[in-house]
């Protein structure tokens, strides 16, 4: 498998492709006005405390205050930190040190957790937390081992500690660890020790709120979090960000460096594998299959359904055969396009109903190993008696369509409107209304072209009866800016 990353800075946004044999399967976009946060540690104040909820509001110097959950509060020296309540851990007034776990979605402000963590290339530190873990995608167990132990021993020569000395801090060797020897585990022990004495300066001089630390911009975070085995191209059409990147590589990733291109060419860098109409495929609800189905996407703030129909398939052998193909096609689809939407939370799939149990079994089979590349977290429950397979999808950032996107200001996020016909009868009634409370010989009602169009039209006849019934003339003016639910009845 071959994968390149395109990255497209500007002074207003830069946007980075993840590429694999040739197609578009990851979109990051980061706006300079609306930089994510998730990483980031503020100096924040408890402004109120929700026991029912088991909650609390945070004020982090944000627009909207963000929220925290009992269970993210670490208490350190308390057995039962865990499950207190939360009126024994904060209290209102107080200032906390929080980390930003997910960023503000929709009407929501931004998750918390004072369980502070800071990254490096091949590792996450957790002050505190007394814990050495391994990324759950290095699944070769003597690999596992071996990284534990070089971990260790670089911990402990950092730190000169002894053989039987505990370690009270945590660490996690991330995915980018695999085949690191103990020279470059040593290089981002002593860079984390250095970068958090940096941060713990900011926790005791700064008040709330305040910004104690700031992630790396998209752009250097590609470098740390998206360059991983296998990996041929780095593609960077900004010569400056190319310089940062370049130094960034020498530093701290020598062996990535071949793989970074500075991309000069007149052709903008994302039409390039067709990444640009890509993303715009990816805003439709409909995903066609090279079989002739198609998928159906549905996104609401609830969840995302996605429905599988066969559409112009007919296939060769008979219908289960057909329909089974299909189904296998479309997993493979719709798990690329949960990473190229980045859609997360709960995840409802109505795949085409199977009677045969071992074409439902190799379905949830291909599923599960298609969404094994996806680097969010997921889970898969086997296929119910409804016939739909339920999945979760960790939710950390904005989907692709609301960070590209805005609710309809015509159908406000419906996605239909009313008909003319409709709002023609709506119109009777609110003329009928008017009639009844006020005397006045004439009327004019201001609708949009496709309104009065009818009116004047298929409902020509409607409109003689109703002026013979309440004893006026009605009159018609079209508004170009009306919408085609907007109307108003004037008397004259």
């Amino acid at each position: 498998m071959s994968e390149e990353i395109l990255i497209n800075v500007t002074p207003v946004e830069t946007r980075v492709a993840v590429v694999e044999n040739g197609v578009l399967q990851e979109v990051y976009i980061e706006r300079t006005r609306a930089k994510g946060i998730v990483g980031n540690i503020y100096q924040g104040k408890v402004v109120r405390v929700l026991p029912g909820m088991q909650a609390a509001f945070v004020d982090i110097g944000l627009e909207r205050t963000s929220f925290i959950h009992a269970s993210d509060i670490a208490v350190l020296d308390r057995d039962d930190g865990e499950h207190a309540d939360i009126r024994s851990k904060i209290r209102e007034g107080q200032q906390l040190t929080v980390q930003v776990t997910k960023d503000p979605i929709g009407t929501k402000g931004a998750r918390l957790s004072t369980r502070l963590s800071v990254s490096s290339r091949y590792l996450v530190y957790m002050p505190n937390a007394a814990h050495i873990g391994v990324s759950h995608r290095i699944d070769d167990e003597e690999e596992r081992q071996r990284l534990r132990e070089l971990l260790e021993q670089s911990v402990r020569a950092q730190l000169d500690l002894a053989e039987d000395d505990p370690i009270t801090d945590g660490f996690i060797l991330r995915t980018a660890a695999e085949g690191a020897g103990s020279e470059e585990l040593m290089a981002d022990v002593q860079f984390l020790q250095r970068l958090w004495m940096a941060v713990e300066r900011r926790m005791n001089r700064d008040s709330a709120p305040a910004v104690i630390y700031e992630d790396l911009p998209l752009f250097m975070r590609t470098m740390r979090d998206l360059v991983r085995p296998g990996l041929e191209k780095i593609r960077i059409d900004s010569r400056e960000s190319f310089q940062r990147v370049d130094q960034f590589t020498e530093d701290y990733l020598p062996e990535i460096r071949d793989c970074l291109e500075y991309y000069p060419g007149e052709r903008p860098i994302f039409d390039l594998y067709s990444v640009e109409d890509e993303i715009q495929r990816a805003l439709g609800r409909k995903v066609e299959l090279k079989s002739g189905g198609y998928l159906i996407i549905d996104q609401t703030e609830a969840m995302t359904t996605i429905d599988v129909n066969t559409g112009a398939f007919v296939g060769h052998r008979n219908l289960e055969e057909t329909i089974f193909k299909t189904n296998l096609e479309a997993a493979a689809a719709l798990a690329r396009q949960l990473r190229l939407r980045n859609l997360g939370g709960i995840i409802i799939i109505d795949f085409i109903d199977m009677r045969d149990a071992e074409h439902r079994r190799q379905v949830l089979r291909a599923l599960e190993r298609a969404m094994e590349k996806d680097y969010a977290k997921t889970s898969i429950t086997g296929v119910s008696e409804l016939g739909l397979v339920e999945m979760t999808r960790k939710r950390t950032r904005e989907s692709l369509e609301h960070v590209l996107c805005e609710t309809c200001q015509y159908c406000s996020g419906r996605g239909s409107l009313k008909s003319p016909e409709t709002v023609c009868y709506e119109i009777f009634r609110e003329i009928l209304r008017e009639a009844r409370a006020y005397e006045s010989k004439n009327l004019m009602v201001l609708a949009s072209q496709e309104v009065v169009d009818r009116l004047l039209d298929e409902e020509s006849a409607s409109v003689a009866d109703l002026e013979e019934f309440i004893g006026a003339s009605i009159q018609f003016q079209v508004e170009a800016m009306y919408t085609q639910e907007q109307f108003d009845v004037i008397l004259l």
